[in-house]
């Protein structure tokens, strides 16, 4: 399971003094703590594992987006390396070409039109694609196509 490989990872960290990636692990199996308390469960499955790293990488990329505006490129390092510990624990992302033909298929079947089918194909896509990449970068492409239809 995720949690107890990140728990092994954990504490190696902690064994070879890795003072970053020990923390970010710290945090990481908090997190999955309080989604246990949350989800009244003692464990959480993969599935609720990955959506707590997720919700990370999120946040780690939305700091690493303000502190480049504001100008604390120490920062930026600091969050990339962070970033990428967590992105070794989510599985591979598909590539952009792959999505673009998933979005292509799903508005072929939908007979979507233009953006007012939008949310119709976003629903179609994401249940096809199942986490394996970025919802903003599936809404901005979604979005391209049905525009230029």
């Amino acid at each position: 399971m995720l949690e107890e490989k990140i728990l092994q990872d954990y504490k190696e960290a902690m064994k070879a003094r890795d003072a970053i990636k020990s923390s970010v692990l710290s945090c990481l199996r908090a997190e999955f703590i309080n989604a246990a308390l949350t989800k009244k469960k003692d464990k959480l499955d993969d599935n609720d594992c990955q959506s707590v790293i997720k919700k990370q990488v999120k946040q780690h990329q939305d700091s690493i987006d303000q502190f480049q505006k504001g100008g604390r490129l120490d920062l930026v390092e600091k969050e990339t390396k962070e970033l990428a510990i967590l992105k070794a624990y989510l599985p591979q992302e598909m590539p952009e070409e792959e999505l673009k033909q998933i979005i292509e298929e799903v508005i072929v079947a939908t007979a979507a039109q233009g953006p007012k089918d939008m949310g119709k194909v976003m629903k179609e896509v994401n249940a096809k694609v199942a986490g394996r990449a970025d919802g903003k970068l599936i809404s901005e492409l979604v979005k391209q196509r049905l525009s230029s239809s």
